[in-house]
């Protein structure tokens, strides 16, 4: 049988892959055979649908008997519709001051979710009880938004990990104060290959009460889900996704997305290449003098600082991002589609940019 044909064309160079994000990666194409696998006949819209149903099954394998997943469209709504499912209109959000939620999504959680968020500083992206405890207080204080709940992230934005018995110890502290504990997994399969664990041993094992579940960094087309993992932790999250426009009409063709990925282990293939890419990347950098990373590898980001003039001329070859320009600190991003070739390919130019810089 002949493919359909279409009048579409191709606008880019497909063998053109850089280290700006793992957005920028396409999506993996056992997920776009899913996707194609979806489709034809009429299914039931709004997530009533058999595709959505058989991801519940998939999603309480990785995450224990009571979780529930509520596909979305993108990081951003998991994260504001979970937030605002475990918070009253009063309460505040602790957060560190690199999180996702406070630097990256555009004021949504106080815009839209109209959530105050309570942010610490801290020096590798993770929270502690004592870190939380600096804004952990004045419940009964109505001149402050009440803290109702911690947010973390896994990986941190930084490319760090918590280990399962760092997240226990924010969740026994977290709840001790009758705080819930969200985490934001945009790259959980990330920390979960490093980590070389289950995605539930530091989530529902540990205490966490919902989570933001990532599907695009990890080779999806588009698609997150919010899994609630204590049912009685959380209030109309059905409700709160369609409020939050983030309930999708055609919803098999997100959930069979997060089936390709979840159902065997594309998922934990796909993230373990792109650490593994990573890895080979700083493993090139550390021999380069005037460079220097800032934090350790652990998933699939590297973080370094280099001359501002190398860096500019580096990015015209291969997109990146700065991290904090004034400090001159980059930040380079590896995909389930990035090859050894690709990695070698950046050092070779990094090397070269930076021989000219030391003349």
């Amino acid at each position: 049988m002949n493919p359909p044909k279409t009048d579409a064309r191709r606008h880019h160079d497909p063998a053109v892959r850089g280290f700006a994000s793992d957005n920028y990666a396409g999506a993996h194409p056992e997920v776009l055979a899913a996707v194609a696998l979806a489709n034809g006949g009429h299914q039931v819209a709004y997530g009533e649908d058999d595709y959505t149903a058989n991801l519940q099954r998939i999603i309480r394998s990785h995450f224990g008997a009571t979780a529930e997943a509520y596909p979305v469209f993108n990081g951003t709504g998991a994260n504001v519709v979970a937030l605002q499912a475990v918070t009253d209109r009063w309460g505040a959000v602790i957060c560190a001051e690199s999180a996702h939620i406070n630097v990256d999504e555009g004021g949504a959680p106080e815009r839209m979710g109209g959530l105050k968020l309570l942010t610490v500083p801290t020096p590798d992206g993770k929270l502690t009880p004592e870190l939380i405890d600096r804004q952990a207080y004045g419940w009964d204080d109505e001149h402050r938004a009440m803290p109702q709940v911690v947010s973390i992230t896994q990986s941190t934005e930084l490319g760090t990990l918590y280990t399962p018995d760092e997240i226990r110890d924010i969740c026994d502290h977290a709840h001790a104060h009758g705080m819930k504990v969200h985490l934001d997994g945009s790259r959980i399969a990330n920390a979960a290959a490093s980590l070389d664990v289950p995605m539930r041993t530091f989530t529902n094992a540990v205490g966490v009460d919902i989570l933001s579940l990532g599907g695009t960094k990890n080779g999806a087309l588009y698609g997150e889900a919010v899994v609630v993992l204590d049912p009685d932790a959380v209030r109309q999250m059905k409700h709160l996704r369609k409020l939050s426009m983030q309930l999708a009409s055609k919803m098999r063709f997100v959930s069979v997305q997060l089936e390709a990925l979840l159902a065997k282990d594309l998922w934990l293939r796909n993230a373990r290449h792109s650490n593994a890419m990573a890895q080979r990347l700083a493993g090139g950098v550390r021999s380069v003098h005037g460079v220097e990373i800032l934090h350790p590898v652990q998933a699939n980001a590297v973080f370094a600082r280099l001359p501002h003039d190398v860096s500019e001329r580096l990015q015209k070859r291969h997109r990146f991002y700065f991290w904090d320009e004034a400090a001159g600190d980059v930040r380079w991003m590896c995909s389930f589609d990035t090859t050894e070739d690709d990695v070698d390919g950046f050092l070779a130019a990094l090397k070269e940019e930076m021989a000219q810089h030391q003349g």
